[in-house]
């Protein structure tokens, strides 16, 4: 006897509604698996019959197919072995086999227990989309799921399940089992301890002020100083003072990590933007994505979030310069001979250096710490291409022995925080207004909103012209200063950019300059 139900396969970040056709015949026993599985679920012969055993159904010696359609799409992982069981003794007759608008998926451990799967949430989605009925998955991921019925206003109904048993029962009576519901706004309530607070940072008045700018718009930057003089530290303060995720935001994100298994247990929604800090020895594939099984990496990790990159310049340059595409294009596109997949990839660029392979630039008496050749040969591993697309570069000296041992303190994190929140208030409602769907900040905003939301009157057009002449900027270092012009704008609270604005924005295109020609 046939059954049919569905599940799904994840194609990147997205996933794929699969048909999961098991046959019961007769003939020499066998248990065939089509439709392009691979080892994973191609081992889960033993897995599927040993947990329908230990679950107290008995198995007559049949011939077994099961194809899962479309079959030209390849499968992969081992989510797909309740479905698999299930379907079997649907045509058993254990179950019903007519379950072609229920959704079922999940690992079987040898008891028949269920463990977690991997992309719950984006698997959720495509079951709302499909307009199917119930989705039957593991009960650690059942929240995860219901978080997407509910952003999507369903009424599919998503049941969590422990056991195959009781995957059984429901799907015999469905009557005694309550939908699973998650109250989404509590988990927004949730407030995390950060680390490092702005109160606490000696010193370092203006690389606060550019972290403050860079928080407020999302905009890239740089900070180029000596060791110690507290970029690390700035960097790890950043997350407090970051604007909280909005629902869309929280949902993007969510979905790549649920897709990466990075999701905390116990928590099935990003709510709190995320900080990644790969460190410099992490390999191209980790930093982009991709790889044999494509799984995101580092910068989809940390979309609508910070990607800091400590010591840069000890990154290897092929590592760097894959990260020009994503900067530009918000997205990562990986493409292999089977699969070309794309990445969400909208992060905040937070990179720190030195100036010079021995640490400061120069010494107490103002001789340079290493031969020209030296410090030429270790900033020339940072590109001019992928220099051009930060927003934001700052110097960050030594911090004075009279500011280090100072006890005043000085703004915290949470006073900088509602000044960066009141500012991207003012630029979501600008966006909202100027009909830009999916743009959530300065940063992003492209060339034709650039035009309509960045004008400028002629004494500053003159004055950026200037700038752009004797610094020897290029077009796209011009679309950065109006960006960050219009958020220094929108923190003042300003409708217009205004000289002030736009002259700290230029200075902070300078210091690359200053620099690479020491």
């Amino acid at each position: 006897m046939l059954s049919q139900l569905s599940a799904a396969a994840l194609i990147g970040i997205d996933a794929l509604k699969v048909e999961v056709e098991t046959n019961v015949s007769g003939g020499l026993p066998s248990f065939t698996v089509v439709g392009l599985p691979d080892n994973a679920i191609r081992e889960s012969r033993e897995r599927i019959l040993t947990a329908i055993k230990n679950s107290g159904f008995n198995l007559p010696p049949k011939k077994i197919t099961v194809n899962l359609a479309p079959a030209d799409v390849k499968k992969e992982g081992t989510a797909f072995d309740l479905s698999i069981a299930v379907g079997l003794l649907g045509s058993l007759q254990e179950v019903s086999n007519k379950l072609e608008e229920t959704l079922i998926i999940g690992e079987l451990a040898l008891d028949g227990s269920l463990r977690r799967i991997n992309g719950a949430l984006p698997i959720a989605m495509m079951a709302s989309r499909e307009n199917l009925k119930r989705i039957i998955l593991p009960l650690v991921n059942a929240e995860e799921a219901a978080i997407a019925v509910a952003a999507s206003q369903s009424t599919i109904e998503v049941h969590g399940v422990k056991t195959l048993s009781e995957t059984v029962s429901l799907l015999r009576d469905p009557s005694h089992c309550k939908p699973v519901e998650v109250d989404v706004e509590r988990l927004f309530q949730d407030h995390p301890e950060y680390p490092v607070d702005f109160a606490d940072i000696k010193g370092q008045a203006t690389a606060k002020k550019a972290m403050e700018i860079a928080a407020a718009g999302g905009h890239n930057l740089i900070m180029i100083g000596p060791p110690g003089s507290g970029k690390t530290l700035l960097a790890k303060a950043l997350p407090g003072i970051l604007p909280p995720l909005n629902f869309e935001e929280s949902l993007e994100t969510t979905k790549i990590y649920s897709v990466a298994d990075k999701l905390n247990n116990g928590k099935p929604l990003m709510t709190h933007r995320p900080f990644r800090n790969p460190h410099h020895t992490t390999s191209n594939v980790a930093l982009i994505g991709g790889g044999t099984m494509a799984k995101p990496g580092e910068v989809s990790l940390a979309h609508n979030g910070v990607l800091f990159l400590d010591e840069l310049p000890e990154f290897t340059r092929n590592a760097l310069e894959v990260l020009r595409q994503p900067l530009e294009d918000n997205e990562v596109t990986v493409s292999r001979i089977s699969l070309t997949t794309n990445y969400p990839a909208c992060f905040m660029l937070v990179a720190a250096m030195n100036p010079s392979p021995a640490g400061a630039l120069k010494d107490q008496d103002g001789n340079l710490t290493a031969t020209p050749q030296q410090i030429q040969r270790y900033l020339s591993k940072i590109s001019g291409p992928l220099l051009d697309r930060i927003d934001i570069h700052i110097d960050v000296p030594k911090v004075d022995n009279l500011e280090l041992f100072s006890t005043a303190k000085g703004e915290s994190s949470e006073v900088i925080r509602n000044r960066v929140i009141t500012a991207r208030e003012k630029q979501a409602n600008r966006f909202s207004e100027g009909n830009a769907p999916g743009i959530h900040a300065n940063a992003q905003m492209t060339t034709r909103l650039i035009k309509k939301f960045c004008p400028l009157d002629k004494p500053c057009a003159t004055k950026l012209m200037e700038a752009m002449e004797r610094l020897n900027l290029s077009a796209r270092a011009h679309d950065r200063i109006l960006k960050v012009s219009r958020t220094i704008a929108d923190l003042d609270g300003s409708d217009n950019i205004e000289m002030p604005h736009l002259i700290q924005a230029i200075q902070y295109r300078s210091l690359d300059r200053d620099f690479w020609n020491y």
